[in-house]
């Protein structure tokens, strides 16, 4: 049972205590049953990193023959008849999906998306992709949030950016710089550790408006992909003591948390005021030797209309 906190501060502070955190999905139970229970044997261990495995071979191979292929026959046997949709572009249902997927390719025929990083925890899996809908161009920043059920995706969300000539780093928005250059998340990292480290610096920033948490979370020179940011915590703390000026009310609402050995994904609404309809953003953060050391985005404004009525949360 996954949960949305909907008081920042406390919610956060809950999430760094655990530093087990799973994905936070939309609900009322209490905070507490948010937190997976920790398999009890090494059979129970193994079940679960087998399990996390499919779910990742899943929704790879769903995704491929959707979007890159255009394959509406991907739909039927990987979707749940109950399929809740939270892109606002959508309707909810296999129906919508089936639309979509199939103005993609007519309008888009050449269209493709490169998958860049893949993280899965207990039943949500994310992939982090680049979506070209010509070539040539530098298209979108995309990340896709599936929730499993059953063996098949129950629901999505989705974030999207489009991606800039040029960033104020001079990094692109995919690549992994930091090392090792791994093609993945570290099975050797503690993915519990490095919740705990990427909550710390995100939740203290964002939420309590510490600027001192860079400090004690981040690296020094921890690497930016964020098309408008500078390397390191200087620039960082200079970039949101200006936005807390400026915006007092500025609040910043964890939903739902991903974590696999040094990665860790951060799906948060944004809001400058109450009154403020804000954004959605997926943080994700590279963690080595218990520092931040790398950290990309997907900020999306979010629409004042919506074709669904689930929320982009």
């Amino acid at each position: 049972m996954h949960t949305t906190f909907n008081t920042p501060r406390k919610a956060a502070r809950l999430l760094i205590a655990t530093a087990t955190v799973g994905a936070l999905l939309a609900g009322g139970a209490s905070a507490a049953s948010a937190i997976p229970p920790r398999p009890a044997t090494a059979i129970q261990a193994y079940g679960a990193i087998h399990q996390t495995a499919a779910n990742k071979a899943l929704v790879l191979h769903y995704f491929g023959q959707l979007v890159n292929r255009g394959n509406l026959g991907a739909i039927d046997p990987f979707v749940e008849p109950g399929y809740i949709e939270h892109d606002p572009t959508r309707a909810t249902g296999p129906k919508a999906l089936r639309a979509w997927a199939s103005g993609l390719k007519t309008a888009h025929p050449q269209s493709r998306a490169t998958v860049k990083k893949v993280i899965a925890q207990g039943d949500l899996v994310v992939l982090y992709s680049n979506l070209i809908l010509e070539p040539g161009s530098k298209g979108t920043a995309l990340v896709d949030i599936f929730r499993i059920a059953k063996g098949r995706i129950a629901e999505h969300w989705d974030v999207q950016q489009q991606v800039p000539d040029s960033t104020a780093s001079g990094h692109d928005m995919f690549s992994t710089l930091s090392t090792p250059r791994l093609p993945g998340p570290d099975p050797r990292a503690s993915s519990a550790y490095s919740e705990k480290v990427a909550l710390g610096m995100m939740i203290g920033l964002a939420v309590d408006h510490d600027l001192t948490a860079l400090d004690r979370y981040a690296a020094a020179d921890y690497i930016q992909h964020s098309p408008t940011a500078l390397d390191g915590t200087a620039s960082a703390k200079e970039t949101f003591g200006k936005i807390f000026a400026q915006f007092p009310g500025f609040t910043a609402s964890p939903k739902r948390v991903i974590t696999e050995g040094d990665y860790v994904a951060i799906h948060s609404h944004y809001k400058t005021s109450a009154k403020n309809p804000g954004t959605s953003i997926v943080d994700l953060l590279r963690v080595r030797n218990g520092k931040v050391v790398e950290h990309w985005d997907v900020v999306q404004p979010i629409p004042a209309t919506s074709a669904n009525s689930n929320t982009m949360f």
